[in-house]
């Protein structure tokens, strides 16, 4: 039975120790909800009106509990400001990172703003659409595009699954097609250009505070494991078990992009590697993060791409200095071999060692399951249509081990 009640209120004086107890001037109501569950809520300080409106809480809960009023009705008049405010606290309940649930709010709330949208019942699919194609006017990629939508959509399910509103108005509503207007695909590096490249920044100086070494071993890592930039960022000697069978490196799944713990073999070489670049830092300890490349570990965003590109630059300059003909220079100089972005446009940014590690995967026969397992990807097709580059090589071998046809 619903009820009014004063909450007590109990205060220590800091001085004597002594407690006493007082009243709130509000009055309480205290009232079973649809679910049967108790709910105490602060109503008025005048117990008339309190009285007035414990009762109408009570009488809506038994409208809704007859189907006279549908349970999102109240939801319908709050503005969608403060739904986003609830959608931001349960992503990070959920554990999602600090920046993804920003970030997924920051997009929602951009793109509710520019349709016009103040409460659920203004979302509307069309204007939705309208929104993007004045992002894609403005000479934002379809990609970026896909970004904003998949937010808002994420919002608009979470919406009907708590009951806020009886309908997702936003499921008809399709991404739009990437392979499109691709803006920065990347290529899997030749073992001969990442040789190159390792080598290059081996030797090199310091790029955005990161040294030749360092960065050569980065690189090592990510294309021997498929680390992501922020992966590798957040490794400490902890991550390491060197003298396993086999050597490991793990992941925690704070940092992994799915959540779960991620461990993954090492290479015998990778290992030695290593270990002999960790005798040139005596002074590490167990939780220093290696490689402080990423914000969301280290606080500092160190530009991978920027690295790549200036040591791609070097190597290649190297590759070509070493030719003796004219005619041998003129071929290397219109060659994309070590290039940044070759004349496909596709990019050898620090996320291609990622590329190169999954399509070594293939070339050498691994099995596409095993593949998707090693890629920590949650579906096979990413892993064999985006990762897996074929080159003219690769084609040109296959095509030589078919068995001819007869002769004539």
């Amino acid at each position: 039975m619903a009820s009014l009640y004063k909450k007590p209120i109990v205060s220590i004086d800091p001085v004597s120790g002594k407690k006493t107890k007082r009243h709130s001037r509000k009055w309480w109501g205290r009232y079973r909800d649809v679910d049967g569950l108790e709910k105490r809520v602060p109503l008025a300080t005048d117990k008339k009106a309190a009285q007035a409106m414990l009762t109408e809480l009570v009488v809506k809960v038994e409208r809704i509990v007859a189907g006279l009023i549908d349970p999102a009705e109240e939801h319908l008049t709050r503005p969608l400001e403060g739904h986003l405010d609830d959608f931001h606290a349960y992503l990070r309940a959920k554990g999602n990172s600090r920046s993804h649930s920003n970030q997924t709010v920051r997009y929602s709330r951009k793109l509710a703003r520019d349709a016009g949208f103040t409460f659920i019942g203004d979302i509307s699919g069309s204007q939705v659409q309208e929104f993007l194609a004045k992002l894609k006017a403005k000479g934002k990629s379809i990609s970026t595009c896909n970004h904003y939508l998949r937010a808002f959509k994420g919002f608009a399910r979470w919406l009907v699954r708590e009951q806020r509103t009886s309908e997702n108005r936003l499921s008809h509503v399709g991404f739009l097609n990437e392979k499109l207007d691709r803006r920065h695909d990347r290529r899997a590096l030749q073992a001969d250009e990442l040789a190159r490249v390792i080598e290059a920044a081996r030797g090199g100086g310091s790029i955005e505070g990161v040294s030749g070494p360092d960065r050569a071993i980065m690189y090592v890592l990510g294309a021997w494991t498929g680390f992501r930039k922020g992966e590798i960022g957040s490794l400490t000697l902890k991550s390491f078990n060197l003298d396993g069978t086999p050597a490991t490196v793990t992941v925690a799944a704070c940092y992994s992009k799915r959540k779960r713990t991620d461990t993954q073999a090492l290479h015998p070489d990778v290992v030695r590697l290593f270990k002999e670049w960790l005798k040139t830092k005596p002074d590490l300890h167990a939780d220093d993060i290696l490689f402080p490349v990423s914000r969301k570990v280290s606080g500092t965003e160190r530009k991978t791409a920027k690295m790549m590109k200036l040591d791609l630059a070097s190597a290649r300059k190297k590759w070509i200095a070493e030719v003796e003909t004219d005619q041998e220079r003129e071929r290397r100089e219109k060659s994309d071999f070590l290039k940044y972005c070759n004349a496909a446009g596709r990019y050898a940014d620090f996320h291609a060692t990622r590329h190169t590690f999954i399509s070594n995967l293939s070339r050498c026969g691994v099995r596409p399951k095993l593949a998707q397992s090693l890629a920590r990807h949650s579906d096979i097709n990413l892993t064999m249509s985006v990762y897996s580059h074929v080159e003219l090589e690769d084609q040109n071998a296959a095509i030589a081990a078919l068995p001819g046809p007869p002769r004539g």
